[in-house]
């Protein structure tokens, strides 16, 4: 009798029911399409919760030790055990790899969703990333960038040699539950970040060309942040200073973006780092255009112009300009944004195309 095909799949992701997001629902329809096709799947987090379709996955908590180092300690007994090993938000091209190869002859597959910095890395840790290149990357046999700009910077950091096994895969949205924006207003428009508070995010960037805008202009905006995290002391005391208090609102964290999104015109999202933002894309799929920034995969889902605005990550006074534009209407978005993530960017797709890699 053959033995059932057996996937692991190691993510450095903290589950929370109070935060359900693009990649849960991910996991989720990964798992069931897998079962539906005969193929088991051990889950391993950080934590372990019930919630949503996680009940019906076969999870195993690290408890909060490093999730790969509990993997290889705990869950390899054989070398025939898993047929692939997969990791999402893991770092990549590290000794664990080895170790893995060693006790398995699973093909590794390694998810990358890590952004890079703004001004790239220091020389110090370029030259360290393509040393763990050189003695690592071997022990993987595919690298998955979640957008192009992804891929780029896995064989940036890690060396040009790894063009041959490393591809994109988009991530993808659950277009479905998106509430959608039927129109949009060109007079007095509404604003919403929805954002984790750390300060890669930028939103001290938005504060500040906020503050630049004409007083007649800077009485007419009003944005509400969506979103908790260590920086929103530092936002808090900014927006004080420049007393901002009637423009700027933070709602905190809530469980459903999905049913927010529609509710204003446009979404901003300063951020100086990214990989490739699910945020923007359920924004997108609300028919909410985007004023983002040229880092990361941002520019591979907003065309300027088109669908949103892009600025130089870090300029505050181009993006003071392009909110002065749409406060005065000078410039606007008039087309539907929705289709683009209908056909390239739905969670459908983005499940399907990592199934095909473990059929």
């Amino acid at each position: 009798m053959k033995s059932q095909k057996k996937i692991a799949v190691l993510c450095n992701y903290t589950l929370d029911a109070d935060r359900v997001g693009g990649m849960d629902y991910f996991f989720w329809n990964f798992d069931e399409i897998c079962k539906a096709n005969a193929i088991r799947v051990d889950w391993f987090f950080p934590n372990k919760l019930a919630h949503g379709g996680y009940k019906n996955m076969t999870i195993y908590a690290s408890n909060q030790v490093n999730v790969e180092n509990y993997f290889v300690k705990n869950s390899l007994q054989n070398k025939s055990e898993y047929s692939y090993i997969i990791t999402h938000f893991v770092e990549l091209c590290t000794h664990v790899f080895k170790e893995i190869k060693q006790k398995s002859n699973a093909k590794i597959i390694c998810v990358d969703h890590n952004p890079r910095p703004i001004n790239g890395y220091t020389f110090k840790k370029k030259i360290t990333k393509k040393i763990k290149g050189f003695l690592y990357a071997k022990y993987i046999d595919l690298f998955v960038g979640v957008s192009n700009y992804t891929s780029n910077e896995i064989m940036k950091d890690f060396g040009a040699h790894l063009k041959s096994k490393t591809i994109t895969i988009y991530n993808g949205v659950v277009i479905d539950e998106i509430l959608v924006r039927k129109e949009r207003n060109f007079q007095n428009p509404t604003f919403l970040v929805a954002s984790h508070l750390r300060e890669s995010k930028g939103i001290q960037d938005l504060i500040a060309a906020i503050d630049l805008l004409p007083k007649n202009l800077k009485s007419k905006i009003k944005v509400d942040v969506y979103g908790d995290g260590p920086y929103k002391a530092t936002l808090l005391a900014l927006i004080k200073k420049y007393e901002l208090e009637p423009q700027i609102t933070f709602k905190g964290s809530v469980a459903n973006l999905n049913s927010i999104y529609y509710l204003y015109d446009y979404m901003l999202q300063p951020t100086h780092m990214e990989c490739f933002s699910l945020s923007i894309l359920e924004s997108l799929a609300a028919n909410v255009p985007v004023i983002t920034t040229n880092v990361g995969g941002n520019e591979e889902a907003i065309q300027h112009t088109k669908n949103g605005f892009i600025f130089k990550a870090g300029n505050i006074q181009e993006l003071c300009t392009i909110i002065e534009k749409i406060v005065t209407a000078e410039i606007k978005i008039t087309t539907a944004t929705r289709n683009l993530i209908e056909t390239s960017f739905s969670l459908n797709e983005m499940v399907k195309n990592h199934f095909k890699l473990v059929q």
